[in-house]
């Protein structure tokens, strides 16, 4: 009887969120005979809190590669990604690339892939803001459009591909794999030791994230937020684990923690540690496309500090308030917002969503 042909997928990582996906998936992989992965990360995210410690607490093998490119113009990062992930497929010859979210790391995977005629899997595809201001649009559109397999989280990303006519054979409805995530991640940690070392009271604090480039990169964007979110934690303990590029944005602007008092900063912190804490929060205010739909697997509300969210069920259902950098309008939100009375359990799957993706990856290859 023929022995089974060897299989090798390439996996491109290299945030925060990319780390936690691919260790879902990885782990449904371990368990295909004959199949190799082989894990590259770009150094995207590089701080050892960012990156190491994923890692180490998924149990996500140890990329074969760290390409350490970071601290760049969005142009000039994903170029020297582009090049230096082309090397190494070169060397490696995978039959299938994987790439996840909507980083630089994303679009460059995919487009080396793709122009080595490799075919490519999108995890996460289909989602919009229809804000082309946004690098995170830009990478998402493009790297749909030259991916073969298209995971698509919900219905609503299913319609958004349909309607680029993208090919209908490409396109697959897989769930949300954020969600296998939140289920495991909550089962593993002891929670009361946890919120008793920071020091906070089940559903008595607020947690916060803000980091993207379009709060941050703008200096009266960045002081307005820190503004009310200090006004704010003279009501409730308000947690803010610190993301290195608004600690870097702060210093520019000659900002520290001292100056805002009110907020409790603390280093980024791990995937069971945010889920612990987001969880537990009142309330979730943050402008994380990951964070945001987090709170909604945990049942908890959260004010999205953007202008628009490509994770529109959740406005739909009322479980999120869109709030554009207005520092009135935010307070007012803070202390009145609620949670609905009615919360759709399948709104992002079923929780089995890597389990599907692999076994879609194998069908795909033979």
């Amino acid at each position: 009887m023929p022995t089974p042909q060897k299989m090798k997928i390439a996996t491109i990582v290299g945030a925060r969120p990319q780390f936690i996906k691919a260790a879902m998936l990885s782990r449904e992989l371990k368990q295909v005979a004959n199949l190799q992965e082989v894990i590259i990360h770009t150094g995207q995210h590089y701080d050892a809190n960012m990156s190491d410690v994923f890692f180490t607490e998924l149990g996500l093998q140890t990329p074969a590669y760290n390409l350490g490119i970071h601290k760049a113009t969005h142009g000039a990062m994903t170029g020297e990604m582009l090049i230096e992930i082309e090397k190494v497929l070169l060397v490696e010859q995978p039959d299938l690339v994987v790439v996840y979210g909507d980083t630089d790391s994303t679009l460059a995977g995919a487009l080396a892939a793709a122009k080595l005629h490799i075919p490519v899997a999108h995890i996460e595809a289909g989602l919009r803001s229809f804000n082309r201001a946004m690098p995170e649009e830009i990478n998402r559109v493009v790297t749909d459009h030259v991916s073969d397999l298209l995971f698509a989280p919900t219905p609503t990303a299913i319609k958004n591909l349909q309607d680029e006519n993208c090919p209908e054979s490409a396109i697959l409805l897989s769930g949300d794999i954020m969600f296998d995530a939140a289920i495991q991640a909550c089962s593993q940690v002891d929670e009361s030791a946890l919120l008793e070392t920071y020091g906070i009271e089940p559903k008595a604090y607020t947690l916060v994230t803000l980091h993207r480039a379009e709060n941050t990169d703008t200096n009266q964007r960045l002081l307005t937020w820190l503004e009310a979110l200090n006004e704010a934690g003279k009501k409730e303990p308000l947690i803010l684990p610190l993301h290195p590029r608004t600690k870097q944005r702060m210093s520019d602007l000659r900002k520290s923690i001292a100056d805002f008092s009110n907020i409790r900063f603390i280093d980024p912190v791990g995937y069971e540690t945010m889920a612990i804490l987001t969880k537990n929060a009142r309330l979730v205010a943050t402008d994380s496309g990951g964070l945001q739909k987090e709170a909604y697997f945990h049942r908890v509300p959260s004010l999205i500090l953007r202008k628009e969210t490509e994770w529109v069920e959740l406005i739909d259902t009322k479980w999120s308030q869109l709030i554009d950098c207005d520092r009135e309008v935010f307070l007012q939100a803070f202390d009145n917002f609620n949670a609905p009375t009615t919360w759709q359990e399948d709104l992002f799957g079923n929780g089995q969503t890597a389990s599907f993706i692999a076994r879609t990856l194998v069908q795909h290859l033979g």
